[in-house]
């Protein structure tokens, strides 16, 4: 049987289709020595709000810090988490889950309030994410894979494969995003296949502010549907 491994940056509260993706796999490695990209997901999401879909961003130091790696960002202000929170709170608070799931993303998010690397907060948020909708795989950062100085020198298909080869995976999937510049190379050397994410089809579900939106944090899922979200992270089977 193969053994799918996911190797992907951090990403801050992600929507539910990085979620489907780990459910498919047996073990996610957190690729955060990799260089930091601005406007990214690395340090934001999504939620959706009265007026539209809103930003929710944790602010980091960038100036003058053109190549730092994502495990390298530090967070610039502090009182983030609270601001999130009142953000939260004000778009959700007639959402049908809300008395049970934010006080639980409440006492989550201010626990990584204090942290000062951007790549520790998203980590736990993730694990905590992942326990809530009952995705148990392991969750390893790549520098306990490889050695961390060796990590950014690599070609990055190359580092893809090796980290896939280094979980014990025989078979990689990746966004479809990836397939504009991912060589299939180094995998095929290993021995690993290639497949790729299909993010059609994810069934609506109740939201509050109108029109259906689907690209959110998955924190929008579990507000309103509760602990019914682990069945609405992918497409029905």
């Amino acid at each position: 049987m193969a053994r799918t491994i996911v190797v992907t940056q951090s990403n801050y509260l992600p929507w539910r289709g990085w979620f489907d993706m780990l459910r498919q796999c047996d073990g996610l490695v957190l690729l955060d020595s990799v260089q930091f990209t601005r406007r990214d997901w690395r340090n934001r999401n999504r939620i959706k709000t009265a007026q539209g879909p809103a930003w929710l961003t944790v602010p980091v130091e960038v100036k003058g810090r053109y190549h730092q790696a994502v495990d390298e960002t530090r967070i610039q202000a502090p009182g983030w988490a609270e601001a999130h929170l009142r953000s939260i709170a004000l778009a959700y608070a007639r959402a049908p889950h809300f008395s049970e799931v934010f006080p639980w993303l409440e006492r989550e998010i201010l626990a990584v309030g204090q942290e000062e690397l951007l790549s520790r907060v998203n980590e736990s948020l993730i694990r905590a994410l992942c326990a809530r909708l009952g995705l148990t795989l392991p969750i390893t950062r790549d520098g306990d894979l490889l050695p961390r100085s060796d990590l950014p020198e690599m070609e990055s298909s190359e580092r893809l494969a090796a980290l896939t080869h280094a979980m014990g995976g025989t078979r990689y999937i990746s966004g479809p995003a990836a397939k504009a510049y991912l060589d299939p190379e180094p995998f095929t050397r290993r021995g690993i296949e290639v497949a790729w994410m299909d993010y059609s089809g994810y069934p609506a579900y109740p939201q509050l502010w109108g029109d259906f939106e689907p690209a959110v944090s998955v924190v929008d899922l579990l507000l309103n549907v509760g602990d019914a979200a682990s069945g609405l992270i992918g497409r029905p089977d």
